[in-house]
């Protein structure tokens, strides 16, 4: 109910006082108005709560809503002298009555209630928070930082310190704020409808951080519910799912330069994945990012990765989704601290040289009532079909990238991350899911796109978006596609019909690799080519060779688990494993526990088993990754050239008789030049011939069964000198001998 009707907006000049007739519709239009705000049904309370033109000449009327209270009092400003007594229109908490003002907000309000006297401002006397360019902006859904203007913002108008809320739900009947400010009764703040952009405001004074709130919404379908506020910058611990207001982060700068550098091709990327819950749980409990900034970063900068990839850390419900169904994608998950403690673990990350990469997640969202589902009372950031709007594999709903908002609400999130965190990059969840309208679902279960494909067009069109507004906005910023289809151009420029992605998993290699190391070797000759099947395509994408969270999980035990034989075989198996993907081109990805040879099956509930550390073989396994992080990096023939053919030559791949591969990599600069010899059997062989590009001494750089790292010490003693003796198409060559399960790396000349 709204009595604009009976209120000319206000005027320097106010009209004339209404006859006795209208003052009697005045009465009653008030009456409905407070049911209207008791029921939670008040639309437009702008219109008819706090100043308007008073029924007296010169005077401003006042409607007040403070449920619970039994006394309003108008105070002079500056002298808080009562001013008038507002009369009770009935004992629901509406009051109201002419006052004589110089200025419309000239006037505070003296609030009695059962718990004391109170002196507070009227919210209903200011103006809008959203300005023209920005309702419009919002409307088109082309704000590039929407973040900016909704959620909750400390902010100060007309002199007044409070905070501005705005909600996007333009099918809604009504919002209303609730709080722990007003006793979570959301009928006390409802909120004004910007119909321009379906934006829902108001401004709620002297209100400070740390406040938590909900919306209220009655939804167009008649229902209502709590929502979180989908721009939340920080959330309540879980179970709770109320939103809390705080102040943007200030943004990071300067991080540009080392980004490119560090994000480029060419560049040395070894990622150590992990989930930031189970790493380790001191004292039995989930850490937080001050213990993280403590242990894990200094950890991660020893092992010589650049990279540190965290599994999702948004907001959300469902612990053991592993973050992956996040309903607050502006919040980092309360569990584990602050959005300040987790700024400052971001800034230990950067102190240490490493880069961070957070997991993303713009595919689908979970159903839970608090979050964005039917948000509105309507299908507002989903489809409304099934056939297009569920996800029956995990049971989320699927964003619709096809409405501008929606659209806007994900670019924005990517750009806030990396704005107002200082992320380096972004690992996309789930991109083939989002590509194609008929994963994961039978004949009849999807709908084809406008030509009659089973491409996604929208989600396509997203990705491209979001991927160009992260390289112009934020350059060097690495964006990461976890696509396991044969989609072309993930990683070509959306100019060139491309995804824009800088980096595709390659989850062919993946496979492919693990299932031969799963075979007992008297098999792998028959499978020989699931080695060197990768180089068949390896330049079609710009590749990282991911060992991640999801090769141990579900049932497939660990990396270590997956080897074949016995305890010793195991890891050998491991560190070949490991030694052949930081060969091959393609950055590195290693979840955390398999570099030490994790031997359970990955646990969200549990830390790692750090105590296998204590068994001379599982540390061997952690000095050989540490070695291979340091080598990777310092050898620019293992990384400069991963996207060019001329950085990789087979010297054998068709030995499959004794499940032999040699290959060399290539580096920008003459007599940089890696030889990388494997040995899949548990046979060792010597005098094994290995054609090499020149002659002179080749030194052993690497040898996974160095007795260093565990194994049985067979090997070259560290050197071997060239003989003209031709192999493999190569005038020079070298007599190995070959470790059981093993892979050995050689260098031309004296390098260390």
């Amino acid at each position: 109910m709204n009595i604009q009707e009976m209120d000319a907006p206000m005027t320097d000049s106010p009209r004339s006082a209404p006859s006795a007739a209208n003052g009697a519709s005045t009465a009653e239009a008030e009456l409905q108005l407070a049911r209207a705000l008791q029921g939670g049904l008040c639309v437009d309370p702008f219109g008819s709560l706090g100043p308007h033109q008073g029924t007296q000449s010169g005077h401003l009327r006042l409607r007040v809503y403070v449920p619970g209270s039994h006394g309003v009092t108008v105070l002079a400003r500056e002298t808080r002298e009562p001013l008038t007594r507002l009369r009770a229109v009935d004992d629901g908490g509406l009051f109201t009555g002419d006052v004589m003002l110089q200025h419309p907000g000239h006037y505070l309000l003296q609030v009695d209630s059962p718990l004391g006297e109170r002196v507070i401002e009227d919210p209903y006397r200011f103006g809008p928070w959203l300005g023209d360019t920005d309702v419009w902006l919002l409307g088109e859904g082309r704000h590039l930082r929407p973040w900016e203007k909704l959620g909750a913002h400390p902010c100060t108008i007309d002199s007044v310190a409070g905070v501005a809320f705005a909600v996007w739900a333009p099918n809604a009947r009504q919002v209303g704020l609730a709080g722990d400010f007003n006793l979570w009764n959301s009928r006390a703040h409802p909120m004004r409808l910007r119909l321009e952009c379906g934006v829902w405001e108001i401004f709620v004074p002297d209100l400070p951080c740390g406040a938590l709130y909900k919306f209220d919404v009655l939804g167009a379908d008649g229902h209502r519910q709590l929502k979180s506020d989908p721009y939340a910058l920080s959330a309540e611990l879980h179970p709770g799912h109320a939103s809390r207001v705080m102040a943007l982060p200030e943004p990071v700068t300067g991080r540009a330069a080392v980004r490119q550098q560090a994000n480029a091709l060419g560049a040395a990327i070894s990622i150590y994945e992990v989930h930031a819950g189970s790493w380790r749980r001191p004292g039995g409990a989930l850490p937080d990012w001050d213990y993280l900034a403590q242990h894990l970063v200094p950890y991660v900068a020893d092992m010589g990765f650049t990279h540190i990839e965290l599994m999702p850390v948004n907001e959300h419900p469902f612990y053991a989704s592993w973050g992956y169904q996040p309903t607050g994608l502006f919040a980092p998950t309360a569990r584990y601290g602050t959005p300040q403690a987790f700024r400052s673990f971001v800034a230990a990350v950067h102190d240490a040289g490493l880069q961070l990469i957070l997991d993303w997640v713009p595919g689908h969202f979970p159903s839970d009532a608090h979050g964005l589902a039917r948000f509105d009372g309507t299908a507002l950031y989903e489809h409304a079909d099934p056939r297009e709007g569920l996800h029956g594999d995990w049971d989320t709903l699927i964003y619709n990238w096809g409405r501008n908002e929606v659209r806007n609400f994900l670019v924005g999130n990517a750009l806030f991350w990396i704005e107002r965190y200082g992320i380096d990059g972004l690992r996309v969840d789930a991109v083939a899911s989002m590509l194609y309208r008929d994963y994961s679902r039978a004949e009849g279960e999807w709908i084809p796109n406008r030509y009659g494909g089973r491409e996604n067009l929208e989600a396509i069109a997203f990705l491209r978006d979001v991927n160009k507004i992260i390289g112009e906005q934020a350059p060097g910023t690495a964006t990461m596609a976890e696509e396991s289809t044969a989609f072309p151009g993930v990683t070509k420029p959306p100019w060139a019909q491309g995804l824009g992605f800088n980096y595709k998993w390659n989850m062919g290699w993946m496979h492919d690799t693990l299932d031969y190391f799963a075979l007992d070797p008297v098999h792998r000759r028959h499978h020989h080519d699931r080695i060197s099947f990768v180089m068949v395509y390896t330049y079609s994408e710009h590749f990282i060779l991911p060992l991640s969270h999801d090769e141990v999980v579900h049932g497939k035990g660990s990396l270590y688990g997956r080897m074949w034989g016995d305890p010793w075989q195991k890891r050998a198996n491991l560190k070949a494993l490991f030694a052949l993907m930081y060969a091959q081109p393609g950055r590195k990805l290693m979840f955390m526990g398999s570099e030490f040879g994790q031997q359970h099956e990955w646990n969200h509930d549990a830390e790692l088993d750090w105590g296998l550390l204590q068994d001379p073989g599982h540390a061997g396994v952690q000095r050989l990754v540490r070695d291979l992080n340091h080598l990777y990096r310092s050898r620019p023939a293992l990384h400069a050239r991963d996207d060019e053919p001329g950085g990789f030559s087979w010297t054998e791949v068709n030995d499959s008789a004794n499940s032999v591969f040699g290959f060399i990599r290539h580096g920008p600069a003459p007599g940089q030049q890696v030889l990388v010899v494997c040995n899949f059997t548990p046979v060792p062989r010597h005098g094994y011939r290995m054609g090499v590009p020149q002659g002179g001494v080749w030194r052993e750089c690497l040898n996974t069964d160095s007795v260093h790292y565990a194994g049985s010490g067979v090997g070259n003693l560290g050197a071997v000198q060239a003989e003209a003796v031709p192999a493999h198409g190569l005038s020079m060559s070298l007599a190995l001998t070959l470790p059981p399960l093993s892979v050995l790396w050689l260098e031309p000349g004296s390098a260390a």
